[in-house]
């Protein structure tokens, strides 16, 4: 279906709005572990818990081991895939931690053990909200004016832990969208090793597609979760390709800005950016660099927008100032949503804008193609606002973006919905801009 844009009560372009509608999904469940502190101290001249329960599993005679672990089985082997391997794996852990004697322990106890320390985790159960999409590594095989799309969300689940989940599509030829289905069970990405200075490496395991794997917070910095990730393909001096994207790291009391990379979306690097624009949120990356610098879209003060500039993608100073709330709809304060797009007229950066009671828009504006400083146009009114069905939700009268994508004159915005839900709009890029001022 398509609506319409306003201005002044005369239509200003159409945008067309697909039907599809992704929701919150409490049955999207992974299995995750169960976090007991090994080092907590003995209680009376008693062990702690980890070796309370490992000892007990350890006494059992083994029949009951073996009745125990079938029920585990019944109960949660259906709905996940892979949970054998998933429990071996915890049990390892432990073993280390407690310096455990494998060989006298058989099979069935290791195991059970394993899966004391693990739980179903619904990682999509509160919310699912603020998409960014690329073009899919992987374009062969499609028709003329098609484009293979893979998609990050951001997944809300118990706690209000956000974690990174993943979709791949097809778009066009034309307005038009295809969302591929999802595999029926979803794998959390593990953490392969850390790298020094607070980063580490995760890998998508090796039979799990893409939109079945879920990147989870893995250190401190990021316990509370992984929030927003803004994706760009981004195209290096030496020719090579690779994708990258910054994300809010919440521990749950601060914040701070990081960058995920990746050449082959199996193997992912998270690490943390310094310097004092990387001590917020709302980071969005530049594709390309511009005169020998790596440029960013930043928001350092919570309410204008600021150039970024850096010889380095790991460190960003304070910028200069490039816009500040000037309509009505954007009155509140203004931020990115997502990468600039390159277009022969100049870098097309799509922004929100917070106006009275407290109502999130999208609109866009132009920058100039050699000196991204400056404006070249603005949009008066929004190009997405919620209205009707779309206010209503987990956080109301939101809608809201982490990056579009071109296909030809179309621009394809997938948008977060009331913090609960995702949509998904094409737009005339050339009717977008020529409404700008």
């Amino acid at each position: 279906m398509s609506g319409r844009v306003l201005k002044g009560g005369a239509p200003l372009f159409d945008v067309i709005h697909c039907s599809l509608r992704l929701q919150a999904d409490a049955s999207r469940v992974v299995v995750r572990p169960f976090h007991i502190p090994i080092e907590a101290s003995p209680i009376a001249g008693r062990p702690g818990r980890v070796r309370r329960i490992v000892d007990a599993v350890l006494a059992l005679d083994e029949p009951r081991a073996e009745a125990e672990l079938a029920l585990v089985f019944k109960d949660f082997e259906a709905r996940h895939w892979q949970t054998r391997n998933i429990f071996d794996t915890r049990y390892a852990a432990i073993e280390a931690a407690l310096q455990l004697d494998r060989p006298a322990i058989s099979r069935t106890k290791q195991q059970l053990i394993g899966a004391y320390f693990c739980h179903e985790y619904s990682y999509a159960a509160a919310a699912l909200m603020n998409p960014s999409i690329i073009a899919h590594p992987d374009q062969s095989g499609l028709t003329g004016g098609a484009m293979r799309i893979a998609m990050s969300l951001r997944a809300v689940g118990e706690g209000h832990i956000s974690s990174v989940a993943f979709r791949e599509g097809i778009i066009g030829p034309g307005a038009t969208f295809e969302l591929m289905g999802e595999p029926p069970f979803a794998i959390a990405a593990d953490a392969a090793q850390e790298l020094g200075d607070g980063a580490i490496e995760v890998h998508r395991h090796r039979d799990s597609s893409l939109s079945g794997t879920v990147l989870f917070p893995m250190t401190a910095a990021q316990r509370n979760g992984l929030e927003d990730l803004r994706l760009v393909e981004f195209s290096h001096p030496d020719g090579s390709r690779e994708w990258l994207g910054t994300y809010t790291a919440y521990s749950g009391s601060t914040i701070r800005s990081e960058l995920l990379r990746t050449r082959d979306f199996k193997t992912f690097v998270l690490a943390p950016m310094n310097g004092p624009a990387a001590r917020n949120k709302g980071m969005a990356l530049f594709p390309r660099q511009i005169g020998g610098e790596y440029l960013m879209i930043g928001r350092q003060d919570g309410e204008n927008l600021f150039l970024l500039r850096s010889d380095r993608l790991d460190h960003w100073g304070e910028g200069e100032l490039l816009l500040t709330p000037h309509y009505p709809w954007e009155m509140v304060q203004i931020g990115n949503c997502g990468s600039p797009i390159e277009l022969d007229e100049g870098w097309l950066l799509l922004t929100h804008g917070v106006g009275a009671m407290r109502k999130y828009s999208v609109g866009a504006v132009l920058l100039d193609k050699d000196d991204p400083s400056k404006v070249i146009g603005r949009m008066p009114e929004p190009l997405l606002s919620a209205a009707d069905e779309d206010r209503e939700g987990y956080v109301p009268n939101v809608v809201y973006t982490c990056g579009a994508i071109k296909l030809d004159d179309l621009l394809f915005v997938p948008y977060g919905v009331a913090d609960s839900s995702v949509a998904f709009a094409f737009v005339s890029i050339p009717k977008l801009i020529a409404s700008m001022r």
